[in-house]
């Protein structure tokens, strides 16, 4: 199979890692972080770009002796600079890059000053206070460093969920390709659409398991075979290290086992005790009265013979769900097919790589009536961000390529700085002329939960403010939510007439499934938007939708389900 995209980003990602905690030149680490997002960005493999001929140099800030390196990493070749720098790098200090506050920076001070390399040393250091009293750390970070750790932080992060799909599609293919194979899917939590997975299970309907087996064992991705059986395997693929389990059963079992599969266990253990109140037993082969099958060629003939209504797979989680589902009660989640339009797009004029033109031009090719241009504000400079002038001059260029567009209409909007003082990063006479205001926090993360709390109500006490992007500033498995309280500010919000953004970046995700049921049960509307920086990055719609399925999101909970109009009258808060 060939090389994913997320692979070749992460490493590019690795090689900026590594030379920032060697003091390299700012200038090449921000090439290969932007290298990275890039690759991770593209809506096609490299390796099928380079098999066609094209060239990765024409690609955003990528030159040559990158799109080499870059060709090198989608070969499955072994790459000079990735190995150099691991190999004068002690091998635990990039798990303490997954550490909340730890960057390359503050990991390179801890190796310097205290001799850490490993999370084992850190530890040790916390536990005798030499972090604590370490210049440009202090009291608060150790804290939470010992924090993190207690709860896990610093092992083998899991997977995130693009990137485990990006791995999982060529091995289905594959798989459903194979002689006698009638359906594949793959379940456990990717089913369920949570943010990260830790491997993967994949569910195969075969009456002969024997080639099936056989095309899974074989596939070129596989490095480790750690189990081989007739109807059950586990591999590890060579992508991060992932194990993949397969299960092949008959198809009167199919769905009984996609159900088991899929989980969760808390689920799982819910429906089994229910099929045993009912002289039932429920397990991977079907639902069972005595040694006959009752049911079990699908999940919806088990779901309704133990009297309930199907739940959708973000749904189960035993949360409440199966109440819902005996009761009638079960939302009718929102869907990819519902979104009308995106509310959180960058162009070239500050950091998203493509013109305000050919990203209209990608909004309405997915069929949206509206897309908000919302490129970052001055305060982030290093990204370009616009001033009053330039964001006067983009407002006038949106005015005129409306006059020229059919069906689509783009709104003016910007991303704006939330400052530490929790007032914009342009003024009001600016934010005043447009369509609807993004507003974010991209500094101060450090702050205690009560000042950052008051710094988004604040904000949220401008009128002009529409939304508030990636409420909680967490990256999975790369920085922590900044602390916050989250009822405070959705509560404030609703007041207010403001709304939560759930950011489809894969990334991001954020708001999380919790937040986003917490804001369905107060009535506070949310936008699903993808924060997209080129044309590919608007299928990332579908992971914000995943989300907000998670947290039982519907239709009517979404800002961007509603027609143009009906939005206006939404985003002029009174």
């Amino acid at each position: 199979m060939p090389v994913a995209n997320a692979e070749i980003a992460a490493a590019l990602e690795e090689i900026a890692d590594l030379l920032e905690i060697d003091q390299a030149n700012p200038f090449r680490v921000r090439a290969y972080r932007q290298a990275a997002r890039t690759v991770g960005g593209l809506a096609r493999g490299v390796a099928e770009m380079l098999a066609a001929g094209e060239r990765l140099d024409a690609l955003p800030g990528i030159g040559a002796d990158l799109a080499e390196k870059i060709a090198t990493l989608a070969r499955g070749e072994r790459l000079p600079l990735l190995e150099g720098l691991s190999g004068k790098t002690p091998a635990g200090i990039t798990a303490l890059l997954g550490l909340p506050g730890l960057g390359p920076k503050r990991v390179h001070k801890l190796h310097e000053a205290l001799g850490i390399d490993s999370v084992t040393k850190l530890s040790a250091a916390l536990a005798a206070g030499d972090v604590a009293r370490l210049p440009g750390f202090g009291t608060v970070t150790a804290a939470k460093l010992v924090e993190a750790l207690k709860h896990g932080a610093g092992q083998k992060p899991r997977m995130k969920l693009a990137v485990a799909d990006e791995v999982v599609a060529p091995l289905l293919a594959a798989l459903r390709g194979a002689t006698g194979v009638a359906r594949a899917e793959v379940a456990g939590s990717s089913r369920r659409r949570r943010e990260t997975v830790g491997d993967l299970d994949l569910v195969v309907s075969a009456e002969d398991p024997r080639p099936v087996m056989q095309r899974f064992l074989g596939c070129e991705d596989v490095t480790e075979v750690l189990e081989k059986g007739t109807t059950r395997s586990s591999v590890v693929l060579r992508a991060a290290r992932l194990q993949v389990d397969l299960r092949v059963v008959g198809e009167a079992s199919y769905g009984a086992a996609l159900l088991y599969f899929t989980g969760s266990k808390a689920h799982n253990i819910a429906l089994r005790q229910i099929a045993i109140d009912r002289g039932l037993k429920l397990n991977e082969y079907g639902l069972f009265k005595g040694a006959r099958r009752v049911a079990g060629r699908t999940e919806a003939e088990i779901y309704e013979r133990l009297g309930l209504a199907t739940m959708p797979p973000e749904l189960r989680e035993d949360e409440g769900e199966i109440a819902a589902a005996r009761e009638g009660r079960l939302p009718r989640l929102v869907a990819i097919g519902d979104i009308r339009g995106d509310l959180h797009v960058h162009t070239d004029a500050s950091d998203g790589h493509a013109s305000l033109a050919v990203m209209a031009a990608a909004a309405q090719a997915r069929g949206y009536e509206y897309v908000a241009v919302t490129d970052h504000s001055r305060r982030m400079a290093m990204v370009h961000g616009l001033d009053a002038r330039r964001l006067g001059e983009q407002i006038t260029a949106i005015e005129r390529l409306n006059r020229t567009l059919s069906g689509i209409t783009v709104l003016a909007g910007i991303e704006v700085d939330i400052l530490e003082g929790g007032t914009l990063d342009l003024p009001d006479s600016i934010l005043g002329r447009l369509d609807l205001v993004v507003g974010a926090i991209h500094s101060h993360f450090e702050l205690a939960e009560e000042k950052q709390t008051e710094r988004l109500l604040w904000a949220m006490d401008n009128r002009l403010l529409n939304i508030v992007a990636h409420p909680t500033g967490r990256l999975i498995n790369g920085r922590a939510p900044y602390g916050v309280d989250m009822e405070r500010v959705m509560r404030g919000a609703l007041e207010r007439g403001c709304h939560l953004e759930v950011n489809a970046q894969p990334d991001r995700l954020d708001l999380d499934a919790h937040h986003c049921r917490a804001a369905k049960e107060l009535g506070l509307r949310l936008a699903i938007s993808t924060d997209a920086h080129d044309p590919g990055q608007f299928g990332l719609i579908r992971y914000g939708v995943d989300q907000a399925r998670r947290g039982w999101i519907e239709a009517d909970d979404v800002l961007n389900t509603r027609p143009l109009g009906a939005l206006r009258k939404v985003l002029a808060r009174k």
